[in-house]
This record gives structure tokens, sequence and C-alpha cells, in this order.
């Protein structure tokens, strides 16, 4: 199974794996996440990264999420490629992470893709669609 691990800033990783645990109905597992605050040195940042990479990956590879393309989070992740079977999402939402979770039986690559549809594909803007149409 592919593993899961987010990268944010403050403790959203963490409410996004609480929320996601509840859409599924499940606990989950090889899923982790790490809060990075501005008091954070990014070395140690990324000694953190790199042994819960390994705690959540069982050889099938991980998918690292992040919040924010090029903020410190996103600078990890992309350290964590060269880790091996790694792949890193920028844009984090709880559709894609849902969406990421729900496919980690497939590839890494199958989860990515996935990963990217369920972060685009949940932006909806709500007025459009006819179900809440004023009446």
């Amino acid at each position: 199974m592919i593993g899961v691990l987010l990268i944010t800033h403050g403790p959203y990783g963490q409410d996004l794996l609480a929320s996601a645990s509840h859409v599924l109905g499940r606990p989950l597992s090889q899923a982790a996440h790490i809060s990075v605050s501005v008091k954070d040195d990014p070395d140690a940042m990324l000694r953190t990264a790199r042994k819960l990479l390994k705690n959540v990956d069982d050889g099938s590879g991980v998918l690292v999420l992040t919040d924010m393309y090029g903020a410190t989070p996103c600078n990890i992740a992309s350290q964590l490629i060269a880790e091996g079977n790694v792949e890193a999402v920028s844009g984090v939402s709880l559709p894609m992470l849902v969406r990421s979770l729900a496919y980690r039986d497939s590839t890494l690559e199958k989860v990515r893709e996935k990963a990217i549809a369920g972060g685009t594909e949940g932006v909806v803007y709500i007025n459009s669609d006819p179900c809440y149409a004023k009446r």
C-alpha cells in the first residue's frame, strides 16, 4: 500500500488526516504528518521527514503532499524525492487527500494522478450548481 506523508504549515496536515479518517470512516494506516513552523530548523525537519518516510513506506512508495508550492514544507518535500520511490504534490486539500487514500492499493503513479485529480475536481463553484440555485 502506498504511504502518505503530509508536510504542512502548522497543524493543517494533522487536521486533514483527522478529517480524512472521519470521511472514510476508519483509522488511517501508513499515513503521517509533519507540522512546520517558522521557528523550526529546515534541516532538522528534513531529518524528521526522512524518518517518517521510512515509517510509512512498506516498499510500495510514498506520496508526499504539501500545502503551498515554494514554501518550506514544499522545499522539504522536494528533497525527499531523491530518497527513491517518492512522488510529491503541492496544494493539498481534503478532496486531494481522500482521493489519494482511496486509491493507495494502486501504483504510486496512479495515486499521484488521483491526488491531482481530487485536488482539481474538488474546486467547485457552488453557485453554478443547479442543486443549490436560488429558487
